[in-house]
C-alpha cells in the first residue's frame, strides 16, 4: 500500500517537473515568436514611415525585450519612440515611453536619470484631459517609488495617496494594496523616527 502511495508522489512529481519544462518551452517558443513579429512590425513601419505605428511597434518590443531580461536593448527602443514622439507632437504616447525609460533607469538603479522622466511623464498626462486615470496611477506609481528610495518620504506619502485613489478609482485591487502596504512602511517608518 505505501509502495503505491510512494509510486503516486514520484509520478505526480514528475508529472509536475515536466508541466513546468513544457511551460518553460512554449513561453520561450510565444516570446520568440512575438520577437520575431515585432521586429517585422517595426521594419514595416519604419519603411512606410508611418510614425505613430512605428511608436507603437518599438514600445511593443522594448516590453517583450525587457520581459526577456534585455533592460539596455528595451532602454534604447524606448529612447527612440521618445524621440519620434517629441518629433511628431504626440503628448500622451510620449508620456508613457518616458514612463518607461524612468522605470527602466530606476530598475538599473540610476534615480538621477529616472527622476526627469517622471516628472516630465506626469505633467504630460496632467496636462491632457484624456489622460486615463491607470495611465496616471501607473505613472505616479514608480516616481512614488523613487521618492520613497530617495528618503524623500512626505512626498512618497503624497505620491502613494494619489495613486492608490487612481488604482481605487478603476477597480486595480492589487494596486491598492500595494499602494497601503507603502503607506503603512513609511507610516511605520516615520513612528521610529
Amino acid at each position: 500500500m505505501s509502495e503505491a502511495a510512494a509510486n503516486l508522489v514520484r509520478q505526480a512529481l514528475r508529472d509536475r517537473g515536466d508541466t513546468f519544462a513544457r511551460q518553460e518551452n512554449e513561453l520561450r517558443q510565444l516570446y520568440a515568436r512575438l520577437h520575431e513579429d515585432l521586429v517585422e512590425a517595426v521594419r514595416l513601419a519604419r519603411a512606410s514611415a508611418d510614425q505613430p505605428v512605428l511608436v507603437k511597434a518599438l514600445k511593443a518590443l522594448a516590453l517583450i525585450k525587457r520581459d526577456a531580461g534585455h533592460a539596455q536593448e528595451s532602454l534604447a527602443l524606448y529612447e527612440e519612440s521618445v524621440a519620434i514622439c517629441r518629433d511628431i507632437g504626440d503628448p500622451l504616447p510620449l508620456a508613457h515611453a518616458l514612463r518607461h525609460v524612468g522605470d527602466l533607469h530606476l530598475s538599473a538603479g540610476r534615480p538621477a536619470l529616472a527622476e526627469p522622466c517622471f516628472d516630465e511623464a506626469l505633467a504630460l498626462y496632467r496636462a491632457d484631459d484624456a489622460t486615463a486615470p491607470l495611465d496616471l496611477a501607473n505613472a505616479i506609481r514608480p516616481y512614488a517609488l523613487l521618492k520613497e528610495e530617495l528618503g524623500l518620504a512626505a512626498e512618497a506619502r503624497a505620491l502613494w495617496r494619489e495613486t492608490r485613489s487612481l488604482y481605487a478609482q478603476v477597480g486595480i485591487d492589487v494596486g491598492v494594496e500595494e499602494c497601503d502596504a507603502h503607506l503603512a512602511a513609511l507610516a511605520a517608518r516615520s513612528d521610529d523616527a
